[in-house]
């Protein structure tokens, strides 16, 4: 189950609506070995696509060696389906190289009355998705 925050869920939520109709992407940190997110880190799609994400491989190198001097871990690795419903595509699977994070997915298909709303989380594992429970809290 991911548990986090209402203010993270809205800030996902709000980068995933402000970057519409381009798919956003970012990550949520947190203390190394808690599975807690707590540090909101929105980043920008190199591919400025609608149809597919990409981190740019700078901004991910320095973002991961920031979270190594922080003793952090991506908890939390999220982007947004423009189109489509919140469920990761065979790309997203062969790109999900953290089998200790949740992969996030919001769907903005609403914001073009393709689709509703969704906030989905997935572990995947090995090519194996798995979804689960996504449960907001005021705070921990």
């Amino acid at each position: 189950m991911l548990t986090l925050t209402q203010a993270l869920y809205d800030r996902i939520v709000g980068h995933a609506r402000a970057d519409h109709p381009d798919e956003a992407c970012g990550v949520v940190a947190g203390p190394a070995g808690t599975d807690r997110p707590e540090r909101f880190i929105p980043m920008l799609n190199a591919a400025r696509s609608p149809t597919f994400y990409e981190f740019d491989s700078q901004d991910l190198l320095k973002l991961y060696r920031e979270m190594d001097d922080r003793d952090e871990e991506p908890v939390i690795v999220y982007h947004s389906h423009t189109a489509t419903e919140a469920y990761p595509s065979r790309t997203d699977v062969t790109y999900a190289n953290e089998p200790g994070a949740h992969y996030v997915l919001v769907s903005t298909a609403d914001a073009d009355g393709a689709g509703d709303f969704q906030f989905r989380s997935y572990r995947i594992v090995d090519g194996v998705i798995t979804e689960e429970e996504v449960k907001v809290v005021t705070a921990y």
